[in-house]
């Protein structure tokens, strides 16, 4: 039987899905996304008994990094993301945050990442894959092993992320998606917002995924 577990966490101003990925044993866990709520986040972990062992980012837009550094300082724990996705975390126009808040923010990822990496934490591996459209630095994490799929922005259940914001686009889109459309069927899509999926049900429902991306 798997010892994975994940627990999902809705928060921030846009209903972003913050993600706690842990081994049901040992309790070694990792977080993806941490938009807000750092309080809430902390308080969750400490609810089950986490050892968080590091922060994931899909990509660099406000709704999901506004909490990471906080959780950082909480835990000690490094921040990872895509190498690619530098320029928009350190830059409070293109993260979208100047629109939304009034002072600062930008993160520097402690550890970066690209296409092929795998990475060991909390007892799992991820491979990374770089799926830009969204923003040039998009990636999306894959437990093989557990047949899960982090998708960010890029995959939602019946739809796609936008690519009219700073570094999107329709052709790295549509290419992205058709990367993901080859994975398993039993693949469980997480997806940045709204409900979890499944790689067979986004094949037979999804216009995007179905290669329709029409921007």
């Amino acid at each position: 039987m798997s010892e994975i577990r994940i627990k999902t966490l809705v928060v921030g101003m846009v209903g972003t899905n913050c993600y706690l990925v842990y081994d049901h044993e040992t309790k070694r866990a990792a977080v993806i996304d941490p938009g807000d709520g750092a309080g809430q986040i902390a308080n969750m972990a400490v609810s089950l008994g986490l050892k968080p062992e590091a922060i994931l980012l899909t990509h660099g837009h406000f709704d999901h990094i506004m909490a990471a550094k906080e959780l950082k300082e909480t835990w000690n724990v490094p921040i990872y993301a895509c190498e690619k996705e530098i320029d928009v975390l350190t830059d409070g126009q293109k993260s979208l945050v100047a629109g939304y808040f009034r002072e600062p923010y930008t993160i520097t990822p402690d550890v970066t990442v690209k296409e092929g990496d795998e990475l060991s934490i909390a007892g799992f591996t991820w491979k990374v894959f770089e799926t830009p459209g969204h923003t040039i630095g998009s990636c999306c994490y894959y437990i093989e092993k557990e047949s899960v799929l982090f998708s960010g922005d890029t995959l939602f259940a019946g739809s796609c992320g936008r690519t009219d914001f700073p570094g999107g686009s329709d052709a790295a889109m549509s290419a992205s998606l058709k990367r993901l459309s080859v994975l398993p069927p039993e693949t469980r899509v997480l997806p940045g917002h709204g409900p979890a999926s499944t790689i067979a049900d986004e094949l037979r429902t999804n216009p995007y995924l179905r290669g329709g991306f029409a921007g």
